[in-house]
C-alpha cells in the first residue's frame, strides 16, 4: 500500500499545534446582536415544528427524541412541539435537506431542523438558517455552550460558518469498531484482541471467516452513506476530499487511491463482505458478520441485539494503518432555526438549548450511544460517570473526541451529487474490482465540474 509518510507527519504536526477549537474562540458575535428576538411572555403560547431524522428510526432513537420533547413541553407549558420525521420520499433516501427544501417551497418549512454536517454550507447559504448569534445575545449563546458541563471545544465549533454560530452541535459520533466477542472466541480468538491496525483487523477477520465460512467484516465507510468516516480513513495518508480553500476536489489523489486499494485487497482476501448500508446496519445483530466499523449511533441497537441473542458485544477504537495514527472524523448533525417568526425563533432556541443540555445528553448517550458533547457528564461526579464505568463500549468514542477532525461539506448546490460520486467510486473499487486509480480520478474530475 503506497502510503505517503511525509504528508502524514506534516498533518500531525499541524494538528498538534493548531487544535480544532482554535478555529473559533467561542460563539461568534453578530453585528445585529442588539436586535435579538425577545423572550416569550409567560402566557404567550407558541407551537413549533421540530424535524428530526432520528424519528425515522424506530426503537431507541424515536423513543429518546419523544421523551426529550415530552420533558421539554412539561418544563415549557407555553411551547407546544410537533416532532416529525424527515418527510416524503426524502426520508427513504436519507436526504434530510431535501425534505426541508420541499417544505420550504411549499411555504411551511419546519421551525427547527436536525441537519447533517455535510450540508453545512448549503444550510447556511441556501436554506435560510437563522444564525443563532442573531437570535440571542452573545452572553446567552455563550452560556448555552458553557454551563456546569461545558461543551467539548472540538464540538462547539462544528456548526460555525464564516465566523458565525449558525447552528448548535447536537448529536454525532466517531467511527467505532464493534465486534461479536462470542463469535471471535469460537474462532479461537480469546480475550481482548489487538485491533489497533487494519492489518491486525484483517488477520482477525480472516480467522473468523475461516471458522464461520463467510466474510466477517463490514466497514460502513466504504458504502454509500459512509463518506463521513471515509474522510477519516483518507487523512492519515495525507489525503483530503477537498482543498483547504474549498476550490479543488482531492479524492482522486494517489494518497486517496492507495487507501481505497487497501480495502479492495481486504475484500479480495475474503475478510470483508459486499453489502449495502442497510444490510450492514443489521449484519452484526443478525449474525451475518462478526465485526463492523460504523457510527456509535448504532450502539444501542447492537446492545439490544446482543442481549436478545445471548452474545457479548465489544468495541475498539477506529483502527489505524501501520505506522500511522488514526484520524477520526465525526458523523452527525446540528440543530438549526429556520422560522421567520420571532416568537417561533425564540421558542425554537429554547428547544435547541434543552436538546443540548446536560439532561438531554444524559438520555442521548445512555439510550442511543451518541457522544456526550458535554464530556464532564462522564467524569467523576457526573451524572453519567457510573454509566460510563459500567459501559466500556463508550470509551473508544470518548477517547477519539480529543482527536476529532470535522466532516467536510462540499461547496455549491451539488454537494449531494459530489458525495454520491465519491461513494459510488469507492464501492466500485472495493467491492466490484474496478481499477482504483482510473475510477477515483474519474470521479474526482466529474465532481470538480460540479463545484465549478
Amino acid at each position: 500500500m503506497r502510503f505517503r509518510r511525509p504528508l502524514l507527519a506534516t498533518a500531525l504536526a499541524l494538528a498538534a499545534v493548531i487544535p480544532l477549537a482554535a478555529c473559533s474562540s467561542g460563539p461568534a458575535v453578530s453585528e445585529s446582536a442588539a436586535n435579538v428576538v425577545p423572550e416569550l411572555g409567560p402566557d404567550e403560547q407558541v407551537e413549533i415544528v421540530f424535524e428530526s431524522y432520528n424519528l425515522t428510526q424506530a426503537g431507541v432513537w424515536t423513543d429518546t427524541v419523544n421523551q426529550l420533547v415530552s420533558e421539554f413541553e412539561e418544563a415549557h407549558p407555553n411551547i407546544t412541539v410537533k416532532a416529525q420525521p424527515t418527510q416524503g420520499a426524502a426520508a427513504a433516501a436519507g436526504n434530510y435537506v431535501g425534505s426541508v427544501q420541499t417544505q420550504l417551497l411549499a411555504g411551511n418549512p419546519p421551525d427547527v431542523a436536525q441537519l447533517t454536517y455535510d450540508a453545512l454550507e448549503y444550510t447556511a447559504t441556501q436554506l435560510g438558517a437563522k444564525p443563532l448569534a442573531d437570535i440571542v445575545s452573545a452572553e446567552e449563546l455563550e452560556a448555552a455552550f458553557e454551563g456546569e458541563n461545558p461543551m467539548h471545544p472540538n464540538a462547539r465549533v462544528l456548526a460555525d460558518w464564516e465566523g458565525k454560530t449558525i447552528g448548535m452541535p447536537y448529536v454525532f459520533s466517531t467511527p467505532v469498531l464493534y465486534y461479536n466477542a462470542t463469535v471471535l472466541e469460537a474462532a479461537g480468538i480469546s480475550g481482548t484482541p489487538d485491533l489497533s491496525t487494519w492489518d491486525k483487523v484483517e488477520e482477525v477477520a480472516l480467522q473468523v471467516s475461516q471458522s464461520t465460512g463467510k466474510p466477517a467484516l463490514d466497514i460502513a465507510c466504504t458504502v454509500k452513506g459512509g463518506s463521513w468516516c471515509m474522510q477519516g480513513l483518507f487523512k492519515p495518508n495525507g489525503a483530503e476530499v477537498l482543498s483547504e480553500d474549498r476550490s479543488t476536489i482531492e479524492f482522486g489523489s494517489p494518497e486517496a487511491v492507495a487507501v481505497v486499494e487497501r480495502f479492495a485487497e481486504m475484500t479480495e482476501a475474503g475478510a470483508m463482505r459486499s453489502s449495502d448500508a442497510a444490510a450492514q446496519m443489521e449484519g452484526l445483530v443478525k449474525g451475518d458478520t462478526a465485526m463492523i466499523l460504523t457510527t456509535s449511533a448504532l450502539q444501542g441497537m447492537f446492545m439490544q441485539g446482543a442481549a436478545a441473542g445471548g452474545w457479548t458485544l465489544a468495541a475498539a477504537p477506529m483502527p489505524a494503518f501501520a505506522d500511522h495514527e488514526a484520524v477520526p472524523t465525526n458523523s452527525g448533525s446540528a440543530l438549526f432555526v429556520l422560522s421567520e417568526d420571532p416568537a417561533k425563533q425564540r421558542a425554537g432556541w429554547e428547544l435547541i438549548r434543552f436538546l443540548t443540555s446536560d439532561r438531554a445528553y444524559e438520555l442521548i448517550t445512555s439510550q442511543i450511544g451518541y457522544l456526550p458533547l458535554r464530556t464532564g457528564l462522564v467524569e467523576e461526579g457526573g451524572v453519567l460517570a457510573d454509566w460510563a464505568a459500567a459501559n466500556p463500549l463508550a470509551q473508544p468514542n470518548l477517547d477519539q473526541l480529543d482527536r476529532l477532525q470535522p466532516w467536510v461539506s462540499y461547496p455549491g448546490n451539488s454537494y449531494v451529487q459530489v458525495d454520491d460520486l465519491l461513494a459510488t467510486a469507492i464501492e466500485e473499487v472495493v467491492y466490484y474490482g474496478k481499477p482504483a486509480e482510473a475510477t477515483m480520478t474519474e470521479a474526482a474530475d466529474r465532481a470538480q465540474e460540479l463545484i465549478g
